[in-house]
């Protein structure tokens, strides 16, 4: 019987043996992280005229023929455009065995590019929750928000997560965790998870974070430390240890607080919605076990926050809580770790846009 707890990455190279993950093309071990698998994009895109969720006892692809405005052929390249909501079938599928759900959730720097994605099912009620038992295929709802992207067929932009049951901890055991192994730079802020606030009063300069400029070109998401910061982001800057949030705009900024995620634990951090309902912080993401960790060749590594203002001009102090991390078990230790060893993107980061640009 399997423990419980989050799947690490020899887990999922059993499942993928055993067929409960299978894919149209044979998986590969870049695709495997120490305790989430990354997602494929297939040939085609469907734009469609509006979001939707299978429903009970329907299929994506019958709600397809209902919402389809035209489709794209993905295999030389082609452009999602910015606004426009888009299913693009992928590559792996599902047969989950008894006891096992999944949850999936963009990457990194998806969100970073403020592309929002999320992965429907067939018969799903719920983005990114997939049911024990459930057999079928994977779909992917893209909708880019800041820049129109150039995308091909084997990009991963979210990736899946599998649990045996649950095993997050609660305030108490995160605590005793804290105190074993401190989790964060400075007091733990501890309810619901392990809270953390952003950082408006840098260590050196005033560069706090960075706007989306509006009128951009292109990003072609194969392109690695391509594209001029400036020509898409816009910096912010501060010296009072505060910025007013511009209703409808998106902002990469950063932390206050290091983190660490030790080996035999994952964490997710939680979407976060202010009280007055102002803005929102991140798409939610993953943290990976070794994530800042000593052992993965971190000391400690601050969170990038994905923020979007909504109604109002909001002010955003420095030191106000903006979100929290959720801490879960591993089933048992991954056999990698996040960090130097799979060449990790984001150990060590502080405020760092996604990786295409420079």
């Amino acid at each position: 019987m399997m423990a419980k707890g989050v799947l690490p990455s020899q887990v999922l190279r059993a499942l993928i043996s055993d067929g409960a993950i299978s894919a149209s093309l044979p998986i590969t071990d870049a695709q495997i992280q120490p305790a989430s698998l990354d997602l494929r994009l297939g040939n085609v895109a469907y734009r469609v005229r509006a979001s939707f969720l299978a429903g009970q006892g329907r299929k994506v692809a019958d709600r397809l023929a209902e919402f389809e405005m035209h489709r794209v052929d993905l295999t030389a390249g082609a452009v999602l455009e910015k606004g426009c909501v888009y299913v693009l079938p992928l590559m792996e599928s599902l047969a989950l065995p008894a006891g096992v759900t999944a949850v999936a959730n963009a990457k990194s720097s998806t969100g970073r590019l403020d592309l929002l994605t999320r992965t429907i099912t067939d018969g799903g009620s719920e983005f990114d929750r997939i049911p024990e038992g459930y057999t079928g295929p994977l779909y992917a709802e893209v909708c880019p928000k800041s820049f129109s992207v150039l995308v091909r067929p084997g990009m991963r932009l979210n990736q899946i997560r599998f649990r045996a049951g649950q095993a997050v901890l609660d305030d108490a055991e995160l605590a005793l965790l804290h105190a074993q192994e401190p989790l964060v730079s400075g007091q733990a802020v501890i309810s619901e998870g392990l809270g953390f606030s952003v950082d408006l009063r840098p260590a050196t300069g005033d560069l706090v974070g960075f706007r989306a400029k509006p009128h951009t070109g292109v990003v072609d998401l194969d392109r690695i430390g391509h594209y001029p910061a400036a020509d898409f982001w816009e910096e912010i800057h501060t010296a009072e240890g505060r910025i007013i949030l511009d209703p409808g705009a998106f902002y990469i900024l950063v932390s206050r607080e290091a983190v660490t995620i030790p080996p035999d634990y994952a964490a997710e951090m939680a979407p976060y919605l202010a009280m007055v309902g102002e803005f929102r912080v991140h798409y939610a993401g993953f943290f990976d076990p070794g994530f800042g960790h000593a052992d993965a060749g971190g000391a400690g590594s601050r969170g990038v926050l994905e923020v979007r203002c909504h109604e109002a001009p909001f002010v955003l102090e420095h030191g106000q809580v903006v979100g929290r991390l959720v801490y879960e078990r591993m089933s048992e230790r991954p056999d990698t770790l996040y960090g130097q060893a799979i060449k990790s993107n984001y150990q060590g980061q502080g405020l760092k846009l996604a990786k295409q640009f420079k």
